[in-house]
């Protein structure tokens, strides 16, 4: 690389960076935007002298993906990780299978071949990790929404670690076993057990040992050294470098010297992030946006919609609650640079035209633009979706996560019972893609078969075949709706246990069916979306998902049915709820603070007699709260904490299951129900000293 080719291009990316960066923090825009605005003024496609070699800009952007994901492994320790992986994975895995899907049947309806659109579906199934780091680090976006998407986009770089794999072997006609599979998915266990084990016994103590002498030099160059080379090593290894320097972070972590550490690498990272996202601008083509406008918007508009449905209800499914969920998949839908290495793989490997690379820049372009007005825009749109959901749903899903939050409480003695039943299921689910897949391709030998040996006409032996391959299914197929209803039974169980009383009313009965078929539902949707991303390109057509969405539909109304019989149960609930309440007051003091621990032994007992409301806790509202004098549809309390309010306690009188129009007084005693956060977060709102929105909009 020429010395002065790399200076020229250098101060042409930073020199045009910075006025558009000044203007977009004038104008109170991200400047994401700025910066690929300056990519664009600096690339080869618009007639302006300032351009800058796209392969120096490119090499330097890789160094600002490795320090963008040191500093955000440096957020997270594996402890921290390790309790995000279960409900993580299932998303990543949920909505990554999803958008394969939608990717694939995109492709077909624009006529590409077979290849194509599978590269399309990987190629919008991984959303980018530098783009939504950057996101959040602007808008300042922390706690479990953070936790929540970083998890998922690192098990949604494992995944893309495997597609490319899968493809490879796929483009290159040498198949792919299941023993090639299960080897590639071991090598990649296998790297990343190493690398944390002999990372786990010898880096923290090697950053406490540099952090002792007090030199940030010495810690700045000794942390970034280190991060490069366990970069290094993963590219070695055959792996990303974004991954390998999400490790290096994660393992300094460890050390508990993250802090002034991160600080010591955020100007350097600042930098070269920032020559990131003009490299994203470089790669803009008006050309292509005009010539392929319609694949563009299309597949644009399947990234955004697929991607903020696929994780809220992935989200929301695995214990997040409404605004969380949404906040993430608003997030989450945009694709960044392992779009890039996908489609270059496609092309490298001549499974694709040339026209799907520029598409996939274009589409991940306008995604990065979107990407912070979402983020942005997510909070109202949470607040709006819970303001207008139907009053049954509006209780489930308060209850909902307090539920998944009581299993995570229980012992574990179910354990072996539930990975025989995900055994059973999965075994199910393989036989059945299995058969599909075998009949579709041996349909001609199996056809000619029954023809020479029954002398069945043509047509009469294909029929014949179709039915008898629909029968062999059909108990499979039952068979994956029966164990996911009794793995929904058995975390029910876990979550809300039946009363041992002999002779005595199961109270929990309504609230533990409402969970049964919520889960079930949940199981039902993975393994069905599992099996069109494996099926759909043999079995081509609308036969399968049209089948699917049937059997959701009829889980739909199961639900919906499970959700209103919740919301009379609560109701009843609350009544008991706002009679202990008016007896406390009756016994005195419950306008006092004091008084809290009394309410709170009442609502024990309440809750150990209706286990199904969650944890239901009092709040006394003081005269400073500033939600006194507020309705609850202003105070838009649920939609921002996720706590809903049971009953209101106002002297000796009460407000069973209030309305959106009750307005708040002194003195009244809320009870509180949803998870531990949810309160807390409730707790923390209404005795803010600050003044409230007046409008669930403005939140």
């Amino acid at each position: 690389m020429d010395a002065h080719a790399f200076l020229v291009a250098l101060s042409i990316v930073l020199g045009v960076a910075a006025v558009t960066t000044v203007i977009f923090q004038k104008l109170r825009q991200p400047v994401v935007l700025g910066y690929i605005l300056a990519g664009f003024i600096i690339g080869p496609n618009v007639p302006i002298p300032l351009v800058a070699d796209r392969q120096i800009v490119q090499t330097l952007s890789e160094l600002g993906v490795i320090l963008l994901m040191f500093s955000l492994g440096l957020e997270f320790s594996l402890s921290k990780l390790a309790k995000l992986g279960p409900g993580a994975s299932l998303l990543a895995i949920l909505q990554s299978s999803l958008m394969i899907w939608l990717g694939f049947v995109t492709g077909q309806l624009f006529g590409w071949t077979t290849l194509e659109s599978l590269f399309c579906g990987a190629i919008i199934a991984i959303s980018s990790t530098t783009i939504i780091a950057k996101a959040f680090e602007e808008q300042g976006v922390r706690g479990s929404l953070r936790d929540l998407v970083v998890g998922v986009l690192i098990v949604e770089d494992l995944i893309a670690i495997l597609l490319m794999t899968t493809l490879t072997a796929v483009a290159t006609g040498s198949g792919l076993s299941a023993v090639d599979f299960a080897k590639t998915t071991g090598k990649l266990g296998l790297f990343l057990a190493t690398l944390l084990g002999v990372g786990l016994l010898l880096v923290p103590r090697a950053v406490r040992a540099v952090q002792r002498l007090r030199r940030p030099e010495t810690t700045l160059v000794a942390s970034i050294g280190f991060c490069f080379a366990v970069s290094l090593l993963a590219h070695t290894a055959g792996y990303s470098v974004a991954l390998g320097a999400f490790i290096a972070g994660s393992l300094i972590a460890e050390s508990g010297e993250a802090k002034p550490i991160e600080q010591l690498v955020q100007p350097v990272r600042d930098v070269f992030a920032a020559i990131f996202f003009v490299s994203v601008g470089v790669l803009i083509d008006p050309q292509v946006l005009v010539e392929h406008w319609r694949a563009v918007a299309v597949i644009t508009g399947v990234v955004i919609v697929g991607k903020i449905v696929g994780v809220t209800l992935g989200a929301f499914l695995t214990g997040s609650g409404v605004r969380t969920s949404i906040q993430a998949g608003f997030s989450l839908a945009q694709i960044g640079e392992f779009s890039f290495i996908i489609a270059g793989l496609g092309l490298s490997l001549g499974a694709t035209g040339a026209f799907l690379y520029p598409v996939a820049v274009a589409v991940s372009a306008i995604t990065t633009l979107t990407t912070p007005w979402l983020i942005k825009a997510s909070g109202p749109v949470a607040s709006f979706v819970d303001r207008k959901m139907p009053r049954p749903l509006q209780t489930f899903v308060t209850l909902y996560a307090s539920w998944l939050q009581s299993f995570g409480a229980q012992p574990r003695g179910k354990g072996s019972s539930l990975r025989r039943l995900l055994r059973l299921t999965l075994l199910d689910l393989t036989l059945l893609i299995a058969l599909t897949v075998g009949c579709v391709l041996g349909m001609a030998r199996l056809t000619a078969l029954a023809e020479a040996r029954l002398g069945l006409a043509p047509a009469v032996a294909h029929v014949s075949i179709i039915a008898v391959a629909l029968a062999v299914a059909a108990p499979l197929v039952l068979g994956v709706v029966r164990l996911a209803r009794e793995l929904g039974l058995t975390l029910a169980l876990a979550a809300l246990p039946r009363t041992e009383d002999e002779g005595s009313v199961d109270l929990a009965a309504t609230p533990r069916r409402a969970l049964i078929v919520t889960l079930q539902l949940a199981v039902v949707l993975l393994a069905g979306v599992l099996f069109l991303v494996v099926t759909q390109p043999f079995l081509g057509g609308g036969y399968a998902p049209a089948l699917f969405g049937v059997l959701l539909v009829v889980l739909g109304a199961r639900f919906w049915q499970g959700a209103t019989e919740l919301h009379g149960h609560v109701r009843a609930g609350a009544q008991v709820v706002l009679e202990a309440l008016v007896e406390q007051a009756h016994r005195g003091g419950v306008d006092e603070p004091k008084s809290a621990p009394r309410h709170s032994a009442d609502l024990t007992a309440v809750q150990r007699l209706l286990p199904g409301l969650g944890e239901p806790t009092p709040l006394a509202l003081e005269p400073s709260s500033p939600a006194v004098g507020r309705s609850l549809s202003q105070l838009n309390l649920r939609g921002v904490t996720g706590a809903s309010v049971l009953a209101i306690q106002r002297g000796e009188e009460g407000v069973l299951v209030p309305t959106a129009t009750d307005v708040l007084r002194a003195g009244d005693v809320l009870a509180l129900t949803g998870t531990h956060a949810a309160i807390d977060a409730a707790r923390a709102l209404l005795a803010a000293q600050r003044e409230l929105p007046s409008s669930p909009l403005a939140v």
